[in-house]
């Protein structure tokens, strides 16, 4: 509580933070409409060396609490330092702001026997957009955790917790056929180059992610 204080008591940190916070926020809204618009204009189902020679299976279930988990040790994570939180959103945000753009440029349709998430978590029309919609290129649940690996990489545990989360969700998309092989694969290069430009968009915020 007392770092908390004092990090809120810094009128450069609070406004670093409403702007990661706002910055984020905006992302979500990019993400519900770029997912709305993929699904309006997406064309048929192409081949896939992995989706086609495998059958799909029912992983829903591990494809939702698998995200609700990792919504909740990742706001666990960055709550428990707050220097952590501009950087956190920012990196977030940027990431799904550069994934929006890709959907909204590739438009081909989900693969034709792709399992099907129903869950009253995503009951929601928006939250539902955002997190099961059609938006193939590149996969968000893939690239999330590695995010989140990269920033925490001096950290070793929270290192290998996030690239499980990663190649977790990399192997349940692929077998409940959600995304493409190349979706997944071009997750990790993307995810890695959108980490590098953070680091110097918001190089103070970075800084202040390192201080102990």
């Amino acid at each position: 509580m007392k770092s908390y204080k004092i990090h809120f008591s810094d009128r450069v940190f609070v406004l670093s933070f409403l702007s990661g916070a706002l910055l984020l926020a905006i992302s979500m809204v990019a993400q519900f409409y770029s997912s709305i618009y993929a699904t309006n204009v997406s064309s048929g189902h192409v081949t896939d060396i992995v989706l086609s020679n495998t059958k799909a299976y029912d992983l829903d279930g591990t494809f939702i609490w698998g995200t609700v988990i990792l919504f909740f040790v990742a706001l666990l994570v960055g709550m428990s330092r707050p220097n952590y939180l501009p950087f956190m959103m920012k990196s977030i945000a940027i990431f799904t702001i550069i994934r929006s753009i890709f959907v909204s440029l590739t438009h081909i349709g989900p693969f034709i026997d792709r399992i099907e998430i129903r869950s009253v978590i995503f009951a929601d029309r928006f939250w539902e957009t955002i997190f099961v919609g059609n938006d193939l290129f590149f996969s968000g649940h893939t690239g999330i955790p590695f995010l989140l690996a990269l920033i925490f990489w001096h950290n070793k545990p929270l290192r290998f917790l996030f690239l499980g989360f990663s190649v977790m969700f990399a192997i349940v998309v692929l077998l409940g056929h959600l995304h493409y092989s190349i979706d997944v694969l071009a997750a990790y290069f993307i995810t890695y180059t959108i980490f590098i430009m953070c680091k110097y968009l918001f190089e103070k915020d970075w800084q202040l992610f390192l201080k102990k």
